[in-house]
């Protein structure tokens, strides 16, 4: 008789999944070793991250599933809702669900006893498999994910792993080799002259090195300018998800061979920073992340943020791994550097004066804008 564990995996291959993407729990880590190895599998620095990142390989066709503990619903909830359900791509969501059975830790309890209020409240379907018994009623509900193209959350007692372990010893079951990073070393590094050029101004200047690759653009002003100067299908508009711009570029990266330039912001990437980690140990060679830096929130006032005084976001790009970096503000730096041939990742950390350009809002709706983004990456 197969372990639950196998079943799952089983239930997996059938639904034709093909990229997964997990942080780890104590409960599940038989689990996450075997689809880490059956798999294609990204490991995450946080669960929001993991929403944008298999939203991106969804939009490239793939059928992502997630693996996450219930504590990290927490995390994720925004992401979930502004960009997977509102954008409407598939996403099988397995949950290690704590503080319901044998539990000891107290601080698990809330989140988990709450979870099934919390998924209703926000509109998302679940399933309880309270046992190893209820493994085969996933089937049906896993293939509705891509046929409908849907969350479903899978909320996994600890009692369906109950004597199912895995084959080295408890202590180290999971532990494998550290991670390496794959980036490649590079001295391309300058010092960069003060800032001059508004993100609009910018904007216009690489508009032309935009044509025919997959542009990811922050949302608010960033995608209504990218729009104005720059439309074209391939482009995906955010409308919402602060912080996940790098995390569905990655996604995309990951999933196509498509050339991907992701326009960042420095207040988005402040706030999901570990995504910077998790690009440079998978080192995709067709992604490269624009990180325009004005030193402001620029969609809700223009206030300051940390990059404004004490942050260095090429260095920060630096420390978690990258080694194609560079710091430009001038319109001949940045032109060189849009010219260049690179081998990502790279990260272009674009030094820019606060503004927003008065533009109209987006004309095309956001199922629209998945569609044409969709169709292009199939080309």
């Amino acid at each position: 008789m197969p372990r639950p564990e196998e079943e799952l995996i089983a239930i997996l291959k059938k639904q034709g999944i093909d990229f997964t993407a997990s942080l780890p729990c104590e409960k599940i880590k038989t689990l996450l070793e075997m689809v880490g190895r059956d798999f294609y599998h990204v490991p995450l620095t946080r669960e929001e991250e993991g929403v944008g990142i298999c939203a991106g390989a969804a939009l490239s066709g793939r059928r992502p599933a997630l693996f996450v503990q219930s504590s990290g619903i927490g995390n994720m909830i925004n992401a979930l809702l502004s960009l997977t359900q509102f954008y409407e791509l598939p996403l099988a969501l397995f949950i290690s669900r704590r503080g319901i059975y044998q539990e000891k830790i107290e601080a698990q309890f809330p989140m988990g006893q709450r979870l099934p209020a919390i998924l209703s409240g926000a509109g998302i379907t679940y399933s309880k498999i309270n046992n190893k018994n209820d493994i085969g009623t996933m089937d049906q509900e896993l293939q509705e994910v891509f046929d409908k193209d849907r969350i479903h959350a899978f909320l996994l007692s600890p009692e369906v792993w109950e004597g199912s372990e895995c084959g080295a010893r408890s202590a180290e079951c999971g532990v494998e080799k550290p991670i390496e990073c794959r980036s490649e070393a590079s001295t391309n590094k300058r010092p960069a002259s003060p800032p001059a050029l508004t993100r609009y101004d910018i904007i216009k200047l690489i508009a032309p090195y935009l044509e025919g690759k997959a542009v990811v653009s922050n949302l608010g002003w960033p995608s209504k300018e990218l729009y104005a100067v720059k439309h074209q299908p391939s482009n995906f508009y955010m409308l919402g998800s602060m912080g996940m711009v790098t995390p569905i570029g990655l996604g995309i990266a990951l999933s196509s061979s498509k050339d991907v330039i992701v326009i960042d912001g420095d207040g988005s990437l402040l706030m999901n920073p570990g995504t910077l980690a998790t690009a440079a140990s998978l080192a995709p060679k067709n992604l490269t992340i624009l990180a325009i830096d004005n030193g402001a929130y620029g969609s809700t006032g223009n206030q300051p943020t940390l990059a404004s005084s004490c942050v260095d976001l090429e260095q920060v790009a630096r420390g978690f791994g990258f080694r194609e970096t560079t710091k430009v503000s001038t319109e001949k730096e940045i032109a060189e550097i849009m010219k260049q041939q690179r081998k990502g990742p790279a990260f272009i950390h674009v030094l820019a004066i606060p503004g927003n350009k008065d533009v109209p809002n987006i004309p095309v709706h956001h199922l629209e804008i998945k569609k044409q983004v969709q169709e292009f990456l199939k080309m």
